[in-house]
């Protein structure tokens, strides 16, 4: 594999199957800024390949012999906390997504997301923020917040929601749908730096950290 620019993201792969490592890399490695730099078979081989690749990221499989996903995202993390992990799974009622989340993988995506919003959720999670599918977010939001709010923490949510402004509103909204910056942007038909913006406001407002958090929050607050 060649130099990567200084400015690349730095990517590595983590999958038992040669085809989807490949489609990967074909996927990933031709996009501007994004340059793969090391690929392992399974979650031992990955302990090994991803430090000395020097990837700051890593596209992970949670179903692998030899070693899992899951512990290897946990012992990758424990030797380099600034590292970035997205979770793959060909699931989107994977069991392993909670867990995935508290080891501290940054993502968790579907195998069969589009090669677009893939590309999206590299860069996304490579600029520090995490990135979940559609799906992932409403089996997040389910498992954490509950099908049916209490009437106190329905109210607690629409008093923190009536604090932003109609177009942060519409934003949460979105966000709560598991929409990404481009989707909103093109929903919205706000160009994607004006989404980010707003994304942060709401973070600051609603004293969240993520977009899950924001998510759960629209999902308490309705009827």
């Amino acid at each position: 594999m060649s130099t990567p620019p200084s400015e690349s993201i730095r990517l590595a792969i983590v999958d038992d199957d040669p085809m989807v490592r490949a489609a990967l890399g074909m996927m990933l490695g031709g996009n501007s800024g994004i340059s793969v730099v090391g690929e392992a078979t399974n979650g031992e081989d990955a302990l090994t390949v991803v430090p000395a690749s020097g990837a700051d990221l890593v596209l992970m499989d949670i179903r692998m012999p030899v070693r899992d996903g899951l512990s290897a995202t946990e012992a990758l993390l424990s030797r380099d906390p600034s590292l970035k992990i997205i979770v793959l799974t060909t699931f989107d009622a994977d069991d392993m997504v909670l867990r995935a989340l508290r080891l501290g993988a940054a993502g968790f995506m579907l195998k069969d997301t589009p090669p677009a919003r893939l590309v999206e959720a590299v860069r996304t999670v490579a600029a520090g923020q995490p990135m979940l599918s559609p799906s992932v977010t409403a089996q997040l939001i389910a498992a954490v917040a509950g099908p049916d709010p209490g009437a106190g923490e329905r109210t607690a949510a629409r008093a923190r929601l009536a604090m932003l402004t109609e177009r942060e509103r519409e934003v949460a909204d979105a966000v709560g749908r598991g929409l990404s910056n481009a989707e909103i942007s093109a929903e919205l038909y706000m160009g994607v730096p004006t989404v980010k913006t707003h994304v942060g406001r709401l973070f600051t407002k609603l004293g969240v950290d993520n977009r899950v958090q924001v998510a759960i929050l629209v999902h308490d607050a309705r009827d």
